[in-house]
């Protein structure tokens, strides 16, 4: 018998690389045969669904053709022991649409096809379009009439909940994956989700950001919470989690007065520093101040996170209190409740104040997220909350920066001034 990987195909010495494998002259008999028959490009019987049928179909057959290890009709192949037996109708669903393709078969029923496996129905390419609508935080409803309307395809909601879930091998090594050994600052975050757990209430998913040395972002993690109102013992699991992971220190935690957080982060990294997000106390005095004086505390509280030192902070926040926090006393609770966390942002240089004094970073994540989940109205559960996050992170991550991580503006100037503030715990050379 000839050897599988001895047949020769003719005209292969004629292909020329980087030529593309269809000819001018191919394509102008296609159209040709389009426009003289009216026949759609699209569709299930369009042009690009027949020549896709035929493409894989001559696919399968060279398959089997190596599989046996001679030609159809070659004579060589007489007493083999194995032969060619016909073909069996399939459809499979492709993402030009359902194809109806006749799979070749051998008399013995050891004929593997690689192309279309045995027993597969989509082809991978449909899974990934499933998914990557998923991603945009498409319905499901809408995932299939989207389907429906532009392949021809019908699928059902627990076939897109298993492609989906395709995906959550990965979201455990993701969310498993080591992490480096410092990080100069992480950033956490929340954005609130409804998931529906017996009834549907509103819980919390945070993120975390670490920013490396070379200043790349990268999303550590991301994790649903039950209230949100989590405490200590919450974020010390989840602050050990990345230790585990190999986060041994980290100067600076930005992060918006999460109950319980700062303990958490003492107990974890005891040299870290917690500083509280400047824009979210912003944001958070605003809600409580009328709309017709929101540009004056915006103007009185700017001397009070601008200030050179604590001494000028202290004694700008008191002409505040004095003047209009006589009108608005939530605003002088809500900066005395977070000022022992607000304070380490002014003993830093202006070059890590620009960088640290905001988690507008990751809330620009967390903006994006919020695009996605919007549409979904609630999850059935957590891991479906879950697939959802994971996966528009990754699509964030690719448009941005790759795995790589995007980069921080102004960051090789923050990293001087951090090694000078932090002697000693990491080395920038």
């Amino acid at each position: 018998m000839t050897d599988k990987q001895s047949i020769e195909r003719p005209g292969r010495d004629d292909l020329v690389e980087g030529a593309p494998l269809v000819t001018e002259e191919v394509l102008d008999g296609l159209m040709a045969r389009v426009e003289a028959e009216g026949a759609d490009l699209l569709g299930p019987d369009g042009l690009l669904g027949q020549v896709t049928k035929a493409v894989l179909e001559r696919a399968l057959d060279e398959e089997l053709t190596v599989e046996l290890g001679y030609e159809k009709g070659d004579p060589a192949g007489r007493g083999s022991g194995n032969s060619r037996n016909g073909t069996t109708p399939k459809r499979v669903h492709t993402e030009i649409g359902t194809l109806d393709l006749d799979i070749p078969r051998d008399r013995n029923g050891d004929f593997e096809p690689k192309i279309v496996p045995k027993g597969a129905t989509r082809l991978n390419g449909f899974n990934e379009r499933i998914i990557a609508l998923y991603a945009r935080g498409v319905t499901v409803r809408d995932i299939q009439a989207h389907l429906a309307e532009i392949y021809g395809v019908e699928v059902s909601p627990d076939l897109i909940s298993k492609v989906t879930d395709a995906v959550w091998d990965e979201l455990e090594e993701w969310r498993n994956r080591p992490l480096d050994a410092i990080y100069p600052i992480i950033y956490i975050d929340a954005l609130v989700i409804k998931i529906r757990d017996g009834m549907v209430q509103n819980r919390p998913a945070y993120l975390a950001v670490g920013v490396d040395l070379e200043g790349r972002k990268h999303v550590l993690g991301i994790w649903i919470g039950d209230t949100e109102g989590e405490g200590a013992k919450f974020w010390l699991s989840v602050l050990t989690e990345l230790r585990n992971r190999g986060v041994d220190d980290v100067l600076i935690v930005c992060c918006d007065g999460l109950k319980g957080l700062p303990d958490a982060i003492e107990a974890t990294w005891p040299q870290a520093v917690t500083q509280t997000c400047v824009i979210h106390l912003l944001r958070a005095s605003f809600r409580y101040a009328g709309n017709d004086h929101r540009k004056k505390v915006a103007a009185q509280l700017k001397p009070v996170y601008t200030a050179p030192s604590l001494e000028a902070a202290e004694a700008a926040f008191a002409e505040f209190e004095a003047g209009l926090g006589q009108r608005y006393p939530a605003i002088v609770k809500l900066w005395r409740d977070q000022w022992e966390t607000f304070v380490p942002f002014l003993a830093f240089p202006a070059e890590v104040r620009r960088v640290v004094y905001t988690t507008n970073m990751i809330e620009s994540i967390n903006y994006q997220l919020r695009k996605v989940t919007k549409n979904r109205g609630h999850f059935p559960n957590e891991r479906a909350a879950l697939k959802l996050l994971y996966l528009a992170v990754r699509n964030i991550t690719t448009e941005r920066g790759g795995p790589a991580g995007t980069g921080t503006w102004g960051w090789t100037s923050c990293l001087n001034q951090l090694a000078i503030y932090f002697p000693g715990r990491f080395n920038i050379a």
